[in-house]
């Protein structure tokens, strides 16, 4: 790899990620402002995708990435298990960064703008998998993903949610592990750097 694609490239995974530092998002983001912090990709990201890469997932599932932000956990489950992925966020400011990243890694993620609240029976009815990442970290937001994982769960998908160990996802997870519904356990890697956090899980990854 040369040294102008280390500086603005990631490899890891079997994923291309673009850095905010790279000519491309720095042109996208002259003609978008995304509000809600979906300026760059998070790391708990990388969390949820090597939880994915080691534990595995049955092939064509239906997964819906909420707060996708660049929705690179979205584009892993479609490259890697060929999963029909929906990117949900309130921001459409995200999308254009969510699509360059499907297209260079050849896949395609449908979108919805929406907040947690606004997420539809219907829309969980044709989801077998809920992931986000980075997403709990206002207190206000946890009494929302609380009602969707709720949600969720009454339809029968599965959840997976990562965070650095914020207090509010700590208190969400503390939740559905005091319900016996979910476990929370903290989650290190090397690759693409050092990350350490915390996944919440609720229910077993269909294989």
């Amino acid at each position: 790899m040369r040294k102008e694609e280390a500086r603005t490239e990631i490899h890891a995974y079997g994923l291309l990620a673009l850095r905010s530092t790279h000519s491309e998002i720095r042109k996208l983001k002259r003609r978008y402002q995304p509000a809600f912090h979906g300026f760059r990709i998070w790391p708990s990201s990388w969390l949820l995708i090597h939880f994915l890469r080691q534990h595995g997932m049955r092939r064509g599932l239906r997964v819906m990435e909420v707060g996708c932000g660049w929705g690179l956990a979205g584009i892993y489950c479609a490259k890697q298990f060929e999963a029909a992925v929906t990117g949900v966020d309130i921001d459409a400011g995200v999308f254009p960064f969510l699509k360059i990243h499907a297209r260079i890694n050849d896949v395609r993620v449908n979108t919805i703008q929406s907040g947690f609240d606004g997420i539809t029976e219907e829309d969980l009815e044709e989801t077998d998998i809920l992931i986000g990442s980075d997403i709990c970290f206002w207190d206000t937001l946890e009494g929302s993903l609380k009602g969707l994982i709720t949600r969720a769960m009454a339809k029968g998908v599965q959840v997976l949610i990562a965070d650095p160990g914020r207090s509010p996802f700590d208190s969400l997870g503390e939740h559905f592990a005091a319900e016996g519904n979910g476990d929370i356990f903290d989650y290190t890697l090397n690759q693409p750097h050092p990350i350490q956090g915390r996944i919440l899980t609720i229910g077993c990854l269909p294989h």
